[in-house]
């Protein structure tokens, strides 16, 4: 059984161009989400699917240089992107993470993983009480397939979780509950704004450590949005 980890990323950006390969600190955002998927304790592998349009030749070459494996294909059918992802890599689950959320919750993660085997789920997420940009969301290659195939909504394939979301009924879906000090909907902790990467650079430049905590990261974004 394989699991893979398709992080998917693209320069291009309507609110914040080129975000994913700004500073922060001393890595590069992306750099961030690479350095915190290396904690898994699941055996996993990463791709990081981009498009094939050439301003996206930057990130094959990060991966390049980084020892990363690179998958190019439609930049705005992202659906279409990840089947065949997994596809090529033959992933029998794979684990959604976006290039725009440098703080995602790895020991969360493991846990969704957990909870995902153990109750032989189609679709599992940690979305509903973490803070948005901490959560992330695994499925089966069959319910990836499904969507692909049934997914005909310009929504569905432009977000890849959206046709499971809209027919719950087809899927066995699980939730992972958070600890209560990790239960904050309300905080903000993607990448999105130029608001957003201030943040994220008071974050990591205020943290304890290189790899920051949930916990962390909601106290910190507590303290600069009271500047």
């Amino acid at each position: 059984m394989r699991t893979g980890i398709i992080l998917q990323a693209r320069i291009g950006s309507s609110r914040l161009p080129g975000k994913i390969l700004k500073p922060l600190g001393s890595k590069l955002m992306l750099e961030h989400i690479i350095y915190r998927v290396s904690f898994i304790r699941h055996l996993v592998q990463l791709v990081l699917a981009t498009s094939i349009l050439s301003r996206d030749d930057v990130l094959a070459s990060f991966c390049q240089s980084h020892f990363v494996n690179c998958f190019r294909g439609n930049e705005h059918d992202v659906l279409e992107r990840y089947y065949q992802c997994a596809q090529q890599y033959e992933f029998d689950h794979v684990i959604r993470l976006t290039s725009d959320n440098p703080f995602v919750d790895i020991e969360e993660l493991d846990r969704l993983i957990d909870l995902h085997f153990k109750r032989d789920a189609d679709y599992s997420h940690s979305f509903n009480v973490l803070p948005v940009g901490s959560g992330a969301e695994i499925f089966t290659f069959e319910t990836l397939k499904r969507s692909f195939t049934d997914g005909i909504k310009p929504n569905h394939r432009e977000h890849v979780n959206e046709y499971i979301q809209e027919n719950p009924a087809l899927f066995h879906i699980e939730t992972l509950q958070a600890i209560p000090s990790k239960n904050r909907k309300d905080i903000r902790l993607t990448v999105d704004t130029e608001k957003d990467y201030q943040k994220a650079c008071f974050i990591v430049k205020h943290s304890k450590s290189d790899y920051i905590t949930t916990e962390e990261a909601i106290d910190l974004c507590s303290r600069f949005e009271g500047f």
